[in-house]
C-alpha cells in the first residue's frame, strides 16, 4: 500500500472508485450514493482543497480522505453553524479546515491506513482548527472514534442530525497544526 497526495483532478478522475469506497465504508444505499457523486466532484474545486489516497500495489483504491476550507454558504458549514452558540462558532469555524471524507474499505481496515491518511491530510491542511462529523456509535468499539480521539479531537456538537440521514452524528474538532509525530 502506498499513500499519495491527490490533486483535484485525481479525485475527479477516480470518482467511481471514491464513491464505491465511500459507500462501502458508510453503508449507504446505492440511490444515496448517486446523489453524493455530484457533491464530491464539486468539492474538489473548493478553496483549500487537500486530498490523499491509499492505493494497493495494483493501483486499486483502498482508502481516501479530503477536505477544504470551511466557509459560510457551504452546506455542511451552515448545517453545523446553526445549533452552535456565537462563541463556539468563532472558536471552531473562523479559520477551519473541514475534513469532509476519510474512508478505508472495510476489508482494508485495521492496518493503520486511516491513521496515515488522517495525519497526511491534517499535515497538509490550512487553518487553525479542523472539524469533522462522524456517526454516533460506541467510542470504545469504533475504529474511527478511537482514531479521532487519539488525534485529540474533542466534542463540539453531539447527537446532531443532518437532513437526509436518519443517524445521529457527532461533530468533533481539534486545533491545527498537528504536533510532529511522537509528541
Amino acid at each position: 500500500m502506498r499513500l499519495v497526495p491527490w490533486q483535484p483532478d485525481d479525485l475527479v478522475r477516480r470518482l467511481d472508485d471514491v464513491v464505491t469506497v465511500y459507500g462501502e465504508a458508510m453503508g449507504y444505499r446505492a440511490e444515496l450514493l448517486e446523489s453524493r457523486r455530484g457533491y464530491i466532484a464539486t468539492h474538489a474545486r473548493r478553496p483549500g482543497f487537500r486530498a490523499v489516497a491509499t492505493l494497493t500495489t495494483e493501483g486499486q483504491l483502498a482508502g481516501f480522505g479530503y477536505g477544504y476550507t470551511s466557509a459560510a454558504g457551504q452546506w455542511w458549514h451552515d448545517q453545523v453553524r446553526g445549533p452552535l452558540d456565537e462563541a463556539t462558532r468563532r472558536r471552531w469555524l473562523t479559520d477551519c479546515f473541514e475534513v469532509v471524507e476519510l474512508h478505508v474499505r472495510p476489508a482494508a481496515q485495521g492496518h493503520g491506513l486511516g491513521d496515515r491518511q488522517l495525519r497526511a491530510l491534517l499535515t497538509m491542511a490550512t487553518g487553525t482548527t479542523t472539524l469533522l462529523s462522524t456517526p454516533e456509535t460506541d467510542e470504545q468499539t469504533s475504529r474511527a472514534w478511537r482514531l479521532y480521539r487519539r488525534y485529540g479531537f474533542v466534542d463540539v456538537l453531539r447527537d446532531f442530525r443532518f437532513p437526509g440521514d436518519e443517524r445521529p452524528f457527532a461533530v468533533l474538532g481539534r486545533d491545527l497544526p498537528l504536533p510532529p509525530p511522537g509528541q
